[in-house]
C-alpha cells in the first residue's frame, strides 16, 4: 500500500505514542524523516535517538522525554502545516515564530532542513514542514 504523506504518518506515530505514554516509537526511515528527528532531539523535545540501517528502508527509534513530576511528554503539539495537496512556502521575511519563540517551526529549504530561527539568520526561505511546541 503506497502512503501519500509519509512525514504526516512520522508525526502522527510520534504525536499517537506520546499520548499513549509509550517510552521507545519505531518508525521507517528516510532523509526527511532523520533530518527532523535531528532537529527535535537538538531542540530538547526528545531524549535520544538511534537510526537503524540493517533493513531494506531502515528505521528511526526514538526515545521520547516526560516530565518527571508530572509524567507528561516534552511535545504538547506537533502538526503537520505543509501538505501534499497543498504546500505551504515563505520567504526568509515570513517565517513564523512559534508561541513567542518557545516552539518551533521546522522548514525544508535548499540548504537543508533547519528551524525556523536559522531559517531567518541564514536568510532562506522554503516549504514549511511543521509546527512543534
Amino acid at each position: 500500500m503506497s502512503m501519500t504523506d509519509p512525514i504526516a504518518d512520522y508525526l502522527t506515530r510520534v504525536r499517537n505514542a506520546q499520548q499513549a505514554g509509550h517510552r521507545v516509537v519505531a518508525i521507517p526511515s528516510s532523509k526527511m524523516k532523520k533530518a527532523i528527528t535531528e532537529i527535535l532531539y537538538d531542540q530538547g523535545f526528545i531524549h535520544k535517538y538511534k537510526f537503524d540501517d540493517s533493513g531494506v528502508q531502515g528505521t528511526i527509534n526514538i526515545a521520547l522525554k516526560y516530565d518527571r513530576e508530572t509524567k507528561v511528554g516534552t511535545i504538547r503539539e506537533i502538526q503537520r502545516i505543509s501538505k501534499p495537496g497543498y504546500r505551504q512556502y515563505v520567504g526568509a521575511d515570513s517565517i513564523p515564530r512559534i508561541i513567542n519563540g518557545l516552539g518551533v517551526a521546522i522548514v525544508s529549504t535548499s540548504r537543508g532542513v533547519m528551524t525556523g530561527k536559522q531559517a531567518v539568520s541564514a536568510n532562506v526561505g522554503g516549504e514549511l514542514i511543521c509546527y512543534v511546541y
